[in-house]
């Protein structure tokens, strides 16, 4: 009985791991566990999905620093406009959405089930990225004028869409990273981790001015997140991650359907 009470609390550890492994995927764990194990609010879990997963990353963030795998000004040029846009979706256009977005009939679209079906759809599309994973490692090349005004709307909205569910967006942001700044795959996640470090944080902030938080159980899952991330780094150090994108691009495959039938099962 004392293994199922604290399993919750052990999934922080894996949380932690694959963000260190793969660069991204904390909050594709973190809010399902939130949600269905702890059985908090959505709105909610998706404000403590932004303090985990930026806990997480800045220990990350720390370890790919010191093993040279950070590009910073790419991380500063694609990180700052998605910034902003998780600010403001987390500080204004979340909290000023009402509780029942939509009616039609009998039908409820309520902002607790369309942040989860958001959610499940962001997953479902990160699914796909990783099971057709087709990165590999290459130089660094200068990015011209065209590439930075795009890195800057991609980083823009990746920010306003990921704010509504709470995500770090390292599943979008280390493809994004590969295809348009050729960065090797190892330095692509390292610099993920980095934005998403200070996204997560930015947009917390935002929540912080409306919501009342439970500091005790966010301080605890997010230490157990970061010893989880510190060995995802270093098994990263020593392993292809291609392959286990694959496996866990399957994984959140099967997570985003649950979620998917879960939430539209009362219809």
């Amino acid at each position: 009985m004392e293994f199922w009470n604290s399993l919750p609390y052990l999934s922080a550890l894996i949380v932690g791991f694959v963000m260190g492994l793969l660069g991204g995927g904390g909050s594709i764990l973190t809010i399902p566990i939130f949600v269905y194990m702890f059985g908090i609010a959505p709105v909610l879990a998706t404000a403590y999905s932004l303090f985990v997963v930026g806990s997480a990353a800045t220990v990350g963030t720390i370890k790919n620093f010191q093993h040279k795998t950070i590009h910073l000004p790419i991380g500063l040029l694609f990180g700052i406009p998605s910034f902003i846009g998780t600010y403001i979706t987390r500080r204004y256009i979340l909290q000023s959405l009402p509780d029942t977005l939509l009616t039609v009939v009998d039908l409820n679209l309520s902002k607790d089930l369309f942040i989860m079906l958001l959610f499940a759809t962001i997953m479902l599309m990160a699914s796909i990225s990783m099971i057709h994973n087709k990165n590999q490692e290459s130089v660094n090349r200068v990015i011209d004028n065209s590439h930075s005004i795009f890195i800057l709307v991609l980083g823009l909205i990746i920010g306003l869409l990921t704010g509504f569910v709470g995500a770090g967006g390292g599943f979008i942001i280390v493809p994004a990273l590969i295809f348009l700044t050729r960065l090797p795959v190892k330095v692509a996640i390292g610099t993920s981790l980095f934005i998403i470090m200070m996204k997560s944080f930015i947009g917390f902030l935002g929540d912080l001015q409306t919501t009342s938080m439970d500091w005790e159980f966010l301080i605890t899952f997010s230490i157990l997140a970061a010893l989880g991330i510190m060995i995802g780094v270093q098994v990263a150090k020593l392993t292809k991650a291609k392959n286990l994108k694959t496996i866990f691009g399957w994984f959140i495959l099967i997570v985003g359907i649950y979620i998917i039938f879960k939430e539209l099962s009362g219809f």
